[in-house]
């Protein structure tokens, strides 16, 4: 019998099981909240590879169709590479149990999160990140756990814990809160433009929610009892480490004040490589202690800094953003575009337009099949840091700044009934360091203006920085690479000047207290308010014309019980309209129809024939129609395509009619006029009235000659 806790949480049941399945893997456990169930397995060898000098975490979180009761599409029927989301999910677990691994425990360590079943409303992901803390707090695998999840939305003022799916969709807010005993460890999320007071009570909202999963994995290990394996830990100092920083320090003192990051990278290596070379340590253990202490080095370095100098790598001050440029209009075919510098961060974004033919078809166990009208792709290339490196499929990091950048500028964008174009910006990062997510939120927000697009406000972004020693803190805005990598916090913040679009926050260190959380909040809000200033004296509202060379959408709408005519028979009709104009036709069941080409001429004359084919008979109106069919007791008449109405015998000529076929034959095409039309849809016509209407006509003309 497998161990197992639960306990009432947000008004539904959650249940942690381990020992039940899964048992040759280190630790197991099945996480169940509501109807939704993840298997949490965890794995590390039992030998650390030599030479290694980082943590080799492997964290992948799986979505089987099988959880939603549906199979899979595609030729082979079974799941395949891992989607969006699934990336997603996998960056949200690592990021929340990465940090609480101890120093020196070196063994290569797989987590999978496996979801088993999906009631399309409690979000899996969630239970993932609890389910790997609680299968690492079981193992024997050494972890300084628990951590604990939880999701955190905001419906009419009020704050809800772990919002469904449908709760979602009146949700003004939407984060996932990481966290263990001394705080808040990781936060991902947005808003649609949240006062950053809100989000700061929704974060710690959240974190006092989650302190019951963590008693709940402490009471599952307790139930488990197995002793953690025994490891090296990391050891710091010794005669050679003390050596080797005391060499370092003073060359990596002066490198630290070159303010181009090609330039001092290039002097930190040839500083390292002297020390090297100095201490006889190129390869082995003795290599190893000299590559940390090195990089202990640097990072004291850096920190020295902050905190004795008051002072960064660059020379800023704490609150200072580095220098911005904007340009926009820079490529001359695309539909919009931008470059944005700030510092040593460039990127280049281009926006694109399309139609519904365009949109992203997005499968997902919560969502079921949902079609995305805005996506926004991140690419990184090597050259972009001066290095070099094979081209292969986007990384899990691009795919997870692009996501942020898409949900800060979600927000901003207009509905689809408002402007209904399918959009894609791609961010081209063309240099880095540091930020450059955020610096795609600019520039993404900049080519979308320049293309046209009516956002309701401008979005920037920035990232904040901390660092922490004792009771100092400092606070940076604006982080540079080095800052980040030698910090305790990393904090993107993206939004308009009302308020927060997306946020995302990595902490290194625990006990970040909610007034710290509040001062970096407030610091980045002044940063994001100068970002917008210097991109609103480049372009401070959306262009009132789409370049010429975007297609032009434009909207009708008819009758959905035509559009089979409009479509025609195999879809003859339609084809032969695109075929004559040349533009692209989307028509939706409500009886929308969007036309769609660079040329408003083209546009025009594919309108007329629509509405042509979709007319409808009006009672009183004359329409020139060809005869179909004559029966004994009339003529049926085509007045429009796929319009057909009946010509009685009696309504054939102004006398007596003895045949039909005296007066018409089929092929012929007279003018009828419309008496009557009734509830079933048949339609009566008549020739007789619109021979009368002629020669009364006539004989008017007359008398006014006469006169």
């Amino acid at each position: 019998m497998g161990k197992r806790v639960e306990k009432e949480w947000a008004g539904r049941r959650l249940s942690i099981e381990t020992e039940k399945v899964a048992k040759q893997a280190d630790s197991a456990v099945l996480v169940q909240y509501g109807e939704t169930v993840v298997l949490v397995t965890t794995v590390a060898s039992r030998d650390t590879k030599e030479g290694t000098d980082f943590f080799p975490l492997l964290v992948n979180y799986m979505e089987m169709t099988f959880a939603g009761g549906r199979i899979p599409g595609g030729f082979f029927k079974r799941e395949g590479r891992p989607t969006d989301r699934e990336i997603l999910s996998s960056r949200l677990i690592d990021r929340g149990i990465r940090p609480l691994f101890p120093k020196g425990f070196l063994s290569e360590t797989q987590v999978i999160a496996t979801v088993l079943s999906a009631d399309q409303q409690n979000d899996p992901s969630v239970l993932g990140m609890i389910g790997a803390s609680a299968a690492l707090q079981a193992s024997n695998i050494p972890f300084m756990g628990p951590v604990g999840g939880v999701k955190v939305g905001r419906i009419d003022g009020d704050f809800v814990i772990n919002p469904t799916a449908d709760d979602l969709e009146r949700s003004e807010l939407e984060l996932i809160v990481a966290g263990n005993r001394e705080g808040v460890v990781m936060v991902e999320g947005g808003g649609r433009i949240v006062d950053e007071r809100v989000i700061l009570e929704g974060i710690f909202y959240g974190y006092e929610a989650l302190k019951p999963i963590l008693d709940m994995q402490d009471e599952l290990r307790e139930t488990r009892g197995e002793e953690k394996r025994p490891y090296m830990p990391s050891e710091e100092g010794g005669p050679l480490w003390e050596d080797v920083e005391g060499f370092a320090k003073p060359l990596l003192r002066d490198t630290f004040h070159i303010s181009h990051k090609i330039e001092r990278r290039d002097r930190i290596t040839e500083i390292f490589q002297e020390t090297m070379e100095r201490f006889g340590g190129a390869e082995g253990e003795v290599g190893l202690e000299i590559k940390r202490a090195f990089e202990d080095a640097e990072r004291e370095e850096v920190r020295s800094l902050i905190f004795q100098e008051k002072t960064r790598i660059d020379g800023r001050g704490f609150t200072d953003i580095r220098p911005i440029s904007c340009e926009v209009g820079v490529l001359p075919r695309t539909h919009g575009s931008s470059l944005f510098s700030r510092g040593e961060t460039q990127v280049l974004a281009v926006t694109t337009f399309g139609t519904s033919e365009d949109e992203q078809k997005v499968e997902s166990l919560l969502g079921g099949a949902t079609y995305k009208t805005f996506m926004l792709h991140y690419n990184f290339p090597p050259f972009c840091v001066g290095e070099i490196s094979f081209l292969r499929a986007p990384s899990r990091r691009e795919i997870g700044h692009g996501a942020l950048a898409e949900r800060a500028l979600l927000p901003v964008l207009p509905s689809t009934e408002e402007f209904p174009y399918t959009i894609r910006v791609v961010s081209e990062v063309l240099e880095s360091n540091g930020s450059s997510s955020m610096a795609t939120v600019c520039g993404g927000c900049l080519a979308l203006m320049d293309a046209g697009v009516p956002i309701k406000a401008s979005v920037a972004g920035i990232a904040m920085g901390l660092m922490k020693e004792d009771d100092q803190v400092a606070i940076l805005t604006d982080i540079a690479g080095e800052e980040d990598h030698h910090g305790d916090m990393d904090f993107k913040v993206a939004g308009t000047a009302e308020g927060i679009t997306a946020l995302q926050m990595d902490v290194k260190v625990p006990g970040l207290s909610k007034e710290i959380m509040q001062e970096a909040l407030h610091q980045a809000r002044e940063a994001r308010l100068g970002v917008l200033d210097v991109m609103g004296k480049t372009l401070d509202k959306p262009r009132e014309d789409l370049s010429k060379h975007a297609p032009r959408i434009v909207t009708i709408q008819i009758n959905p019980d035509r559009i089979k005519d409009v479509v025609g028979p195999l879809g003859k009709n339609i084809k032969s309209i695109i075929d004559k104009t040349g533009v692209k036709i989307d028509i939706e069941d409500s009886g929308i129809v969007k036309i769609a080409s660079p040329s408003a001429d083209a546009i025009e004359e594919a309108i007329e024939l629509v509405r042509k084919s979709a007319q409808e008979a009006e009672v009183g109106e004359v329409y020139t129609g060809k005869v179909k069919k004559i029966v004994d007791f009339g003529t049926f008449v085509e007045i429009l395509p796929g319009v057909e109405g009946l010509v009685h015998i009696s309504q054939l000529a102004e006398g007596r009619v003895g045949r039909v076929s005296d007066i018409v034959r089929v092929g012929d095409e007279i003018r009828v006029k419309v008496l009557d039309i009734d509830s079933n849809g048949k339609i009566r016509l008549s020739r007789r009235a619109v021979l009368l209407d002629d020669r009364q006509k006539r004989e008017g003309e007359g008398d006014r000659r006469r006169f």
